[in-house]
């Protein structure tokens, strides 16, 4: 169940355990890289607050609160309620195993994709909202009548409620279909139909907004970065003239 106990206790594969070392080793640099930018912070509360930041605690502190709760389960004495805190203790650490995923985000620090990606989230807020509530209006439309249409007049009954039915009409709204709920009866067909070619269009108007402010972004951004290392090869070349000078 516990990774840490399995691996010195022989239960674990050998190519399991290197994996271990290896997040042994990438969690050290990790950290090692956050403390230094910690230490180096000017306003400690500020950095802590910034939701890049955030993203790295929470990429790492799974993998130490991982090993403390591994070696404090291994105290615990065998029995009924040993058991029991052995099950909730490997559901926590399933759920802390499942925030290494978290790792990934950290490429926003480097990549002018995910920043652009991030900015035009936070700017477009008001643009999703929208978006959200043209499908669920949608949806609280076409699922009563999909379900009216398919249990009055349908020769094969697939949507047995109007709530089981929301399933099918954000599937199909968003043009994914899945096929496990179809349609048989010509209404239901007819209502099918109509779903889908509203929701293409409900669907588009907010996003050439999203895409309008995502371009934006990514041109501020660029230009950004651009200044920035302009600015840092000026700094250079000054540095480079006075030691010159000097």
């Amino acid at each position: 169940m516990f990774l840490f106990h399995s691996i010195f206790q022989g239960e674990c594969s050998q190519k399991c355990y290197d994996i271990f070392v290896l997040e042994t080793v990438c969690v050290a640099w990790f950290s090692l890289e956050f403390i230094l930018r910690f230490i180096q912070a000017e306003r400690t509360c500020l950095f802590l607050r910034t939701p890049l930041n955030i993203i790295d605690m929470m990429a790492i502190l799974p993998y130490y609160i991982t090993l403390i709760v591994d070696a404090m389960s291994e105290e615990k004495k065998p029995g009924v309620a040993g058991n029991n805190y052995l099950e909730k203790v490997g559901l926590v650490l399933r759920v802390l195993r499942a925030l290494r995923i978290l790792y990934v985000m950290r490429l926003a620090r480097h990549s002018l994709g995910l920043q652009t990606l991030g900015l035009t989230v936070r700017r477009c807020t008001r643009e999703f909202g929208l978006l959200l509530l043209f499908l669920c209006v949608a949806m609280a439309l076409f699922s009563p009548l999909v379900y009216l249409a398919e249990s009055e007049l349908g020769a094969k009954q697939e949507f047995t409620s109007i709530p089981g039915s929301y399933w099918w009409a954000v599937i199909s709204m968003t043009t994914v279909g899945y096929g496990d709920m179809v349609p048989r009866s010509i209404p239901g067909q007819v209502v099918a139909l109509s779903s889908i070619l509203s929701g293409i269009l409900l669907m588009a108007f907010p996003v050439t907004s999203i895409f309008h402010t995502f371009s934006r972004s990514y041109t501020e951004l660029k230009e950004q970065q651009q200044r920035a290392s302009r600015q840092l090869h000026r700094l250079e070349e000054r540095e480079q003239s006075m030691v010159l000078d000097s």
